[in-house]
């Protein structure tokens, strides 16, 4: 899993400071039909080779995944008495596969996402078709017959055309007791031939008591009000992952603010609205973009289903918006472009719709 030649104080592509990276984690939070689907599926007569995990970012789409391939290598019979009598995918913190995964990787889990580019010093923008044809020398290895080697495609949203129809080619010929994890945050949006060779399960997002749970369980105890927690929950919309970042940075002041302003567009707060941008702006704050991002995306989100309810042209303004609300945030994050003026924008689009 580990890729090689890698700067070994690079964090990881997505990595949250002072929080367990997903291959680390032991526990998993919710998600336990799905769990079950994936434990039911491996000690079945006929197992798929390749699997779409679905559902919004940060709501344990790679926990799983990493789950999932922990339990496949640590039990390699399928049909065997341990994965029999297993309840769930867990698989102890002192076997030898969890300790591999949490030192840094295992050499039969191969886990694709965004590389680092060392020239730019920064985590590219897309995951390039080099990255994905790693998976011909990592399947062309020589393994023993009873071992499984997983490929984790982490996200697959990431991928760009060339990526995508180099993972279709090796999807089409799977090699032999491989597995396939493609995670994607829109499973809708992947190409249907990738689609038509996964089978496809999708993940709720979590709950708001799960979100709570989920904070306390990776913070170990205690890390804010109880009031603040239940903001939290509700405004992270059941990622985990925004819930962690709205609460290491200024997430919460920004949630708010963002609500005040949008819900008001004609009567815009220049001053208050030139705040919010310096805040989600700051520099070394990589935290408060995120958090904006996040809850730009709901906020529209919400809008766009109700307005969806009084008729098409009432929430065509809204679609529009959202378009390209989505392109100014990639382009700012591949083209290190202005963020201050992408927030100024959001709220311009607003007032002018």
């Amino acid at each position: 899993m580990a890729r090689a030649n890698a700067p070994i104080d690079i964090p990881e592509v997505d990595a949250l400071p002072g929080y367990p990276l997903p291959h680390e984690r032991d526990i998993l939070i919710g998600h336990t039909k799905t769990e079950q689907a994936l434990l039911d599926a491996y000690r079945s007569e006929r197992l798929h080779h390749a699997w779409i995990l679905g559902g919004p970012k940060g709501i344990g789409k790679a926990t799983l995944a990493f789950r999932f391939a922990r339990f496949v290598i640590a039990n390699p019979d399928r049909f065997g008495q341990q994965v029999a009598a297993a309840r769930d995918l867990a698989v102890a913190p002192d076997h030898p596969v969890s300790r591999q995964l949490k030192a840094g990787g295992h050499p039969n889990i191969l886990h694709l996402r965004r590389p680092w580019d060392e020239k730019s010093k920064r985590f590219k923008a897309d995951l390039p078709v080099d990255e994905v044809r790693r998976t011909v020398s990592f399947f062309g290895t020589t393994a023993s017959a009873k071992a499984w080697r997983i490929c984790i495609v982490d996200a697959a949203d990431d991928m760009n055309i060339s990526s995508a129809n180099a993972l279709l080619k090796i999807l089409e010929e799977p090699p032999q007791r491989c597995l396939f994890l493609v995670l994607s945050h829109a499973p809708g949006r992947l190409l249907p031939t990738i689609r038509s060779r996964c089978r496809r399960l999708d993940l709720d997002p979590l709950s708001e008591q799960e979100v709570g749970r989920g904070l306390q369980d990776l913070s170990g105890g205690s890390v804010a009000s109880a009031d603040d927690l239940r903001e939290l929950a509700q405004t992270a919309d059941g990622s985990l992952r925004s819930a962690i970042t709205l609460l290491s940075g200024d997430g919460l002041a920004i949630a708010k603010g963002v609500r005040q302003l949008a819900d008001r567009p004609q009567q815009l707060d220049l001053a208050a609205a030139h705040a919010l941008a310096d805040l989600v702006a700051a520099r070394g704050q990589s935290d408060n973009w995120e958090s904006f991002q996040h809850i730009v995306q709901i906020w529209l989100h919400d809008r766009m289903r109700r307005d969806l309810g009084k008729g098409v042209r009432d929430a065509h303004g809204i679609v529009e918006i959202w378009e390209k609300m989505n392109k100014a945030i990639r382009d700012a994050d591949a083209l290190n472009l202005d963020k201050k003026q992408v927030v100024l924008d959001f709220f311009f689009a607003l007032r002018a719709a």
